[in-house]
């Protein structure tokens, strides 16, 4: 391939260091060693985006382009804006605090394991950095693939049913996006060279895709917004898609199910924000109303189930089906405060629900249950998992000072100036969430001790460093959250003026 732009660049290293590192963790045969190379190749990818957020203003630096299938119109073009900054480093951060939090987890293959969650990093990378079409769909697949094969190994009893649902979804969602970015692809013009010359007829780069957007009649893009949202729709999950989620989070092994509640629920909102809402603003327009109903219902719905839930897992799925609502909420609203608060809040949702997965890790290691009805007195036992938990369960649920209340605030006030109405149906979703949030704290970690919790201990202290990590993030987000602010400012305000 020959480079067209640039030499090297923060979203190749941000790529290329977990892929290589994760088909190095398959030729590793001791598990120790397993463990650290992959902690230590994180590690490496955290530097590299830290770096990035740094120079984030060096266009050099953060976009590269290369030749790719030229005869087709696609380069392997990457790039990082606002949106691919946050999430870039959402992604990166949660790798390292993930192999701490589980580093005493034993897998059988532990070689394999590894090897497809760094691939899997790899591919969410790739999903935040693409600005090629068809780049993007390559790297939308590698991020599930290594999913499917993470689930359906090491997941629990019921994993084959759950993954099978999982991929079906997955797998329908994906055929619906190509086929829109085929139909997409072949209403672009013609692909020139600098010197005039036509290179290809069409072209996948997502400047491309934009520019069709003003030349497809409202009708045409009716129909291609369907088949890009329900794609998104599925993954992030809304309410009717999101029947594959609790089941999939409640089979799939705990540092699997923190990385597909954490970052890879992402991947649908920031596919919306990247590519859905540019290319086709009078679909928006027009089904707006829609999604922002669909998403409402799935909040309360979601929520009501939350409520009803025994095990952990489920109740801790059916809150993020929630969260996840709101942001979709929030961006179809199109009002710029509450664009701006799903940006933060994309970040902030996925700290506060790693936190919440590892405490239930903990506590399903000691104790063999998930089930709340079985729990209590954990408190007596381990006064350091209790405070910490209850200090991330109140972020998840928005408690001010803490990070969600910033990202929230804002997206309510865009549902506001939206309609009143929506917000206030929206807004029981607050309440319900303070009731199943305070009752599982009650049940679960205070009270009477019993023959279950009786031999519980407190963490372990590489435990209580991660942890601790994430509540700093949460304090100082929710503190100060105008870096955030600075970072996406002006993908909100490119992202709106498609709009006018």
């Amino acid at each position: 391939m020959e480079k067209l732009h640039g030499w090297i660049s923060f979203p190749d290293l941000l790529i290329w260091l977990p892929l290589i590192s994760g088909l190095v963790t398959f030729m590793l045969r001791k598990d120790k060693q397993v463990k650290a190379w992959s902690l230590f190749a994180s590690l490496l990818t955290l530097a590299v985006s830290v770096l990035s957020l740094v120079y984030a203003n060096d266009k050099i630096l953060n976009y590269v382009s290369w030749k790719w299938l030229s005869t087709l119109g696609a380069s392997y073009s990457l790039g990082l804006d606002g949106v691919g900054h946050i999430l870039s480093f959402l992604t990166a951060v949660s790798f390292p605090l993930i192999f701490a939090a589980t580093y005493k987890s034993e897998y059988k293959h532990s070689q394999a394991f590894y090897g497809l969650m760094l691939l899997t990093q790899a591919g969410l990378m790739g999903v935040f950095c693409a600005m090629d079409a068809l780049v993007f769909y390559f790297f939308w697949e590698l991020a599930l693939i290594p999913v499917y094969f993470l689930c359906s190994r090491w997941g629990g009893e019921k994993r084959i049913q759950a993954t099978f649902k999982f991929f079906i979804y997955t797998f329908a969602g994906s055929l619906l996006m190509l086929l829109g970015i085929i139909v997409v692809y072949l209403h672009t013009n013609n692909l020139m060279d600098a010197g005039g010359n036509i290179i290809a007829p069409h072209s996948f780069s997502i400047n491309a895709f934009y520019d069709v957007a003003a030349r497809l009649e409202p009708t045409k893009q009716y129909w291609l917004f369907g088949l890009f949202f329900i794609a998104f729709a599925i993954k992030m999950p809304i309410f009717p898609f999101h029947t594959w989620q609790p089941d999939t989070y409640e089979q799939a092994p705990a540092a699997t199910t923190m990385v597909l509640s954490g970052v890879m629920v992402k991947m649908g909102l920031f596919a919306v924000i990247r590519w859905l809402l540019p290319m086709f603003p009078a679909a928006v327009d027009h089904f707006g109303y829609i999604v922002i109903g669909l998403s409402v219902i799935g909040m309360i719905y979601a929520s009501l189930l939350a409520m009803q839930q025994d095990d952990l897992k489920r109740l801790v799925a059916y809150s993020s089906i929630a969260h996840i609502g709101l942001m979709c909420a929030a961006l179809f609203a199109n009002k710029q405060i509450g664009t701006q608060g799903v940006m933060i809040q994309m970040f902030s949702h996925g700290i506060n629900i790693i936190g919440l997965w590892i405490v239930i890790d903990q506590i399903e290691k000691q104790t063999g249950v998930r089930k709340i009805s079985q729990l209590g007195g954990i408190a007596h036992k381990a006064p350091a998992l209790t405070i910490m938990l209850v200090v991330i369960a109140l972020a998840n649920i928005a408690l001010p000072l803490t990070n969600a209340f910033v990202g929230e605030f804002m997206m309510f006030t865009g549902l506001f100036k939206y309609n009143v109405w929506v917000t206030a149906i929206a807004g029981l979703s607050i309440i319900l969430a303070a009731v199943y949030t305070l009752r599982m704290i009650q049940h679960v970690f205070y009270g009477e001790v019993n023959t279950l919790t009786a031999t519980m201990k407190d963490i372990p202290n590489s435990v209580k460093w991660v942890l601790g990590i994430l509540l700093v993030m949460i304090f100082v987000i929710g503190v100060y959250p105008q870096p955030l602010f600075d970072l996406t400012k002006d993908t909100v305000a490119s992202l709106l003026t498609r709009f006018k």
